[in-house]
């Protein structure tokens, strides 16, 4: 028995919007995921935001801090301290400094997680390095802040109530000169000469 032809093209076009529904998912699962991690803290991410809670506790939790960098990027990237006590609720501010030890600009990323990942819920950043693409000349040191807090929230919940010590964590890669930069790069000439 076989299916008539208006069967097989309701049937064609069932199946073309099933593929390209699923096309466009997989586009969408990356952004989708950023944002979850974002709002959630899952997977280690912290959050962000413009002024800490303003509730202070007596209670004090030890940061540490990381720094790595990834495939090829040349840069020496280190914490300024590698960690540092702070009351839960007040805000910290600690260091990372970067350098370019090679003869050309480079410019990087930074991307970020905390450890535990449970404790990415609580760890908020109000200012960071992160936020923006960073460039530096050859040669060139630069000590870059990250201003942070960890939210009293986290003495409140059970899973986390008992955790003293968080990671921050930071890795960098380099990433394409932004076309100022990169018209002014050695070996480059000047767009006015």
């Amino acid at each position: 028995m076989s299916a008539r032809p208006g069967q097989n093209g309701r049937l064609a076009l069932m199946l073309l919007g099933i593929v390209a529904t699923m096309v466009s998912l997989s586009f969408a699962a990356v952004p989708f995921y950023s944002w979850f991690c974002r709002v959630t803290g899952f997977a280690g991410t912290p959050q962000t935001a413009a002024t800490s809670t303003g509730e202070i506790l007596d209670q004090t939790i030890t940061v540490r801090f990381d720094a790595n960098t990834g495939d090829g990027m040349p840069w020496e990237f280190k914490p300024v301290v590698n960690q540092m006590e702070v009351r839960i609720g007040e805000q910290g501010m600690a260091f990372y400094e970067a350098y370019n030890p090679t003869d050309r600009v480079i410019a990087g990323t930074a991307s970020y997680n905390v450890a535990p990942d449970i404790a990415g819920a609580y760890f908020t950043k109000i200012q960071c390095f992160c936020f923006t693409e960073q460039v530096l000349k050859p040669h060139e040191r630069v000590q870059m802040p990250v201003v942070f807090f960890v939210d009293p929230e986290i003495t409140r919940d059970t899973d986390t109530m008992q955790v003293k010590h968080i990671t921050l964590s930071y890795t960098f890669f380099e990433t394409e000169l932004p076309d100022a930069q990169a018209s002014l790069s050695p070996g480059a000439k000047a767009p006015y000469n």
